[in-house]
């Protein structure tokens, strides 16, 4: 289910935080996106609707928003960091290297992985990252014509 910007500003108050008219423009801006959106795109809709809205109030309000696992963040090589929407539960992303895609993935059993990784590191591992990258059926198509 795609959060709602009620919903978003909801988690925030919860949570201790404010809900400015700024911040609330920066929730409307993501709740109505289903694309990948780095922090400058988000500032470039934000602005369409309050021109005040600042780059950083854009970047602190994204943080916190990951943080609190509302949205997550995407690694698309050497580009700057982008976000995208968070689905309910434990997920991981295969982005297309090409277009950008993203496509989510749950079922990632690491526990064999984990457990020898910990017994060689000595380090409790309290979680982790996993991004596959590779080209999505589109591009695989653009590619073959």
């Amino acid at each position: 289910m795609r959060p709602t910007e009620n919903r978003l500003a909801a988690v925030l108050s919860k949570n201790g935080y404010k809900i400015t008219g700024q911040r609330m423009a920066v929730l409307r801006a993501i709740a109505a996106s289903r694309a990948i959106l780095t922090p400058a795109d988000v500032h470039a809709r934000v602005r369409k609707e309050n021109p005040k809205v600042g780059l950083v109030t854009v970047y602190r309000t994204l943080e916190v928003l990951s943080a609190l696992g509302l949205i997550c963040r995407v690694h698309r090589g050497g580009r700057s960091r982008s976000y995208t929407q968070a689905p309910a539960g434990h997920h991981h992303h295969i982005v297309c290297s090409i277009c950008g895609a993203v496509e989510d993935f749950t079922n990632c059993d690491l526990t064999e992985l984990e457990k020898r990784l910990s017994e060689q590191t000595g380090f409790v591992i309290e979680g982790h990252l996993l991004e596959f990258s590779g080209r999505c059926k589109r591009c695989q198509q653009r590619d073959a014509e």
